[in-house]
């Protein structure tokens, strides 16, 4: 294990390095990063990741058609098969302690209890076109809504396993998902460029233009005060939506020539978001609207999707078939 300092130290780490630059939060602490390789058979096409409760990090393998399962105590990867065509996206914790995941490729989603490793899969009603899954979020009654890019949104009611889809508003581009504390569902439409609010009760979504045209929101992610934060993939920016206001703010990502993929708002409520034009990890401090920039050892990571649990943020680089984590208490 290794500790960067929060000025300027650049340190090697698990067969990679991270570089920290920029003004940071005036906490004494410093910052630990860890990266491992994957030591499987094959590669995997790591996409998206989540912790799992019992202390390891679960990952989509959209190449091989796996969940895996990675233990940062002896760093082994486990792949658990999904069922025959299986390319997964995206992957979250449901209330059950299961790893819940939406596969593209059986158009499905999938539910992976867990410790005991069962496999159960939901497939879209039947007669439904192919929806290329991508990400899943649980609403405060424990339902399990869904977008697809090919232009649907939809629901899984756990309790009956009934899955219904929408046509989605302005057809294909459903991307990123997410769940407020008021319990607000929120998605977003990389090929639309906007957001929309999902009425819980009807299904409908109600659109939300952002400030910058054609920005390409790919990912959302809202904070402790409702706030939803936006990683905009054509501008570059990041930026944030005040449901309450509402208002928007817009900062462009430090760099020539920024790509803005994921964002994340861990529980101290900074914001973190990967770039792909410079192949870095930056965190934003909306108090002081500054960043901090961590370049990625690794040339093309290809960060897709950043999520952590307290004190950690763990990134998936599916360029390299790495797993990092950042420790930050």
């Amino acid at each position: 294990m290794h500790r960067l300092s929060r000025r300027h130290v650049v340190v090697a780490a698990g067969g990679g390095a991270i570089c920290g630059l920029g003004a940071w939060p005036a906490r004494a602490e410093t910052i630990r990063m860890q990266s491992w390789p994957l030591a499987t058979p094959r590669r995997t096409g790591i996409h998206d990741l989540a912790p799992a409760p019992d202390g390891g990090v679960w990952f989509t393998a959209q190449i091989s058609g796996h969940l895996g399962w990675f233990d940062p105590r002896s760093g082994r990867t486990e792949l658990v098969a999904l069922g025959s065509g299986s390319a997964p996206h995206g992957v979250i914790q449901g209330p059950d302690k299961a790893a819940w995941i939406t596969d593209g490729g059986q158009n499905a989603i999938v539910r992976v209890g867990w410790p005991d490793r069962s496999v159960h899969a939901f497939p879209l009603p039947t007669g439904a076109s192919y929806a290329n899954l991508n990400t899943a979020t649980f609403d405060a009654e424990g339902d399990l809504w869904f977008t697809g890019q090919a232009g649907v949104v939809g629901k899984l009611a756990v309790k009956t396993g009934q899955v219904t889809v929408r046509d989605a508003p302005r057809g294909h581009g459903p991307y990123g998902i997410c769940t407020t504390p008021t319990g607000d569902v929120w998605w977003c439409s990389l090929a639309g460029s906007f957001i929309a609010r999902i009425d819980r009760r009807t299904g409908e979504s109600t659109v939300v233009e952002p400030s910058t045209r054609n920005q390409g929101a790919r990912r959302v992610w809202g904070d402790s005060k409702g706030r939803l934060w936006v990683s905009e993939w054509n501008s570059g920016n990041l930026s944030v939506h005040d449901p309450a206001d509402p208002s928007w703010r817009t900062w462009k990502l430090p760099g020539s020539s920024p790509r803005t993929y994921a964002v994340y708002v861990d529980e101290r409520d900074t914001v973190w978001v990967s770039d792909w034009g410079g192949n870095a990890v930056f965190s934003f401090d909306a108090r002081t609207e500054k960043f901090a920039r961590f370049a990625l050892a690794r040339e093309s990571a290809g960060v897709r999707q950043i999520l952590g649990r307290a004190g950690e943020v763990w990134l998936p680089e599916s360029g390299t078939e790495h797993i990092s984590v950042i420790r930050t208490a």
